[in-house]
């Protein structure tokens, strides 16, 4: 596997920004495996799903923070699962926390969002995990690109659990306003559930079309993150994405 770009600001002012999105399941498998995958990826951004959301969640998710070189941007359970870490290469200008209609019977959903700077490289963030019901979930989608237009940046990414496969017809709706950044640049694996027996990609990273992508996918042999790791830390794979986010 090729190596993936590492993090870094170019002299025309654009800014190469690793991103990773990622479905920790609520810390409740190996947080220290977890810790060591995240560090071992060195993201500028981590786009988190199922963040702790219940007793003392700010303080879980902080220490996960702080175990992988990370602070909390924004989310969490103020933003019903979605959250937002960040290195301090970051300069967060604002954030927001926003909760979905809830559907009755079915889980509350929320996008966290973010608007931040690498330099002179502007760049809105959010962090999403879509819903299991079908009508519900490809409504959220829409809400998603009306945020992304809505956030008044350039450039902006969208990552996170979207619990369907490319092709069905949310995925599509994502994919047909933005760039699916696997699809565009495909590095590492692509299959991000289930760890133990990889078989479906329903996780990913979008990006705007004015963002270069330099590479995108699951980790699998990235120096530092092992197979082990992987199994331990939570029920999904991890995508890590190399961006060149233009200068604003």
């Amino acid at each position: 596997m090729s190596p993936l770009p590492n993090s870094h600001t170019e002299p025309d002012g654009s800014a190469v920004v690793r991103v990773l999105s990622y479905n920790i399941r609520s810390m409740r498998d190996d947080t220290t495996a977890l810790a060591r995958v995240i560090t071992a990826c060195a993201p500028d951004l981590v786009l988190v799903q199922e963040a702790p959301r219940f007793f003392r969640w700010r303080k879980k998710l902080a220490r996960l923070a702080a175990a992988s070189g990370q602070v909390i941007l924004t989310g969490g359970a103020t933003a019903a699962g979605p959250a937002i870490l960040c290195n301090l290469r970051a300069t967060v200008e604002r954030s927001e926390d926003v909760l979905l209609p809830l559907t009755p019977g079915l889980h509350r959903r929320g996008f966290a969002t973010a608007v931040v700077r690498f330099g002179d490289a502007r760049l809105g963030v959010l962090s999403c995990h879509l819903s299991l019901q079908k009508d519900e979930r490809y409504e959220q989608g829409g809400m998603l690109l009306d945020r992304l237009a809505g956030m008044g940046v350039g450039h902006a990414i969208a990552g996170g659990d979207l619990n369907e496969r490319p092709g069905d017809r949310t995925f599509r709706r994502l994919a047909d306003g933005l760039q699916d950044c696997f699809a565009t640049v495909p590095w590492g694996g692509e299959y991000t559930s289930t760890p133990s027996a990889p078989h479906q990609r329903i996780d990913a990273i979008f990006a705007t079309k004015g963002i270069e992508v330099l590479g995108c996918g699951v980790p699998l042999a990235l120096p530092g993150v092992t197979d082990t790791d992987l199994r331990a830390a939570t029920d999904h794979l991890p995508v890590l994405a190399a961006l060149r986010i233009p200068a604003h």
